[in-house]
């Protein structure tokens, strides 16, 4: 599965030729969560509520990004990294 990002311990990774909808996966520390991309929105799992506003502010910033990377990886499986939040 392809790390996208990482951010103060945050990892924001998807899988090659996934499911739709749009989605990305987020690990941090024993937490494992999924979230849509449009609209940004926890699916699957759970954050602590810290890490959930700071990858939602994350992916608010890369959203574009996010679904680029969601068709290239579903088509050619290449992508990109995301640049973390600053």
């Amino acid at each position: 599965m392809p790390e996208i990002s990482r951010f103060l311990g945050i990892l924001i990774l998807m899988h090659f030729r996934e499911h739709n909808p749009p989605h990305f996966h987020v690990e941090y520390n024993e937490f494992k969560a999924s979230l849509t991309i449009e609209p940004l929105a926890l699916t699957e799992g759970k954050l602590p509520p810290r890490v959930h506003s700071l990858v939602i502010e994350w992916a608010s910033e890369h959203q574009a990004e996010l679904l680029e990377n969601w068709n290239a990886l579903r088509t050619t499986g290449l992508f990109h990294r995301i640049a973390p939040l600053v």
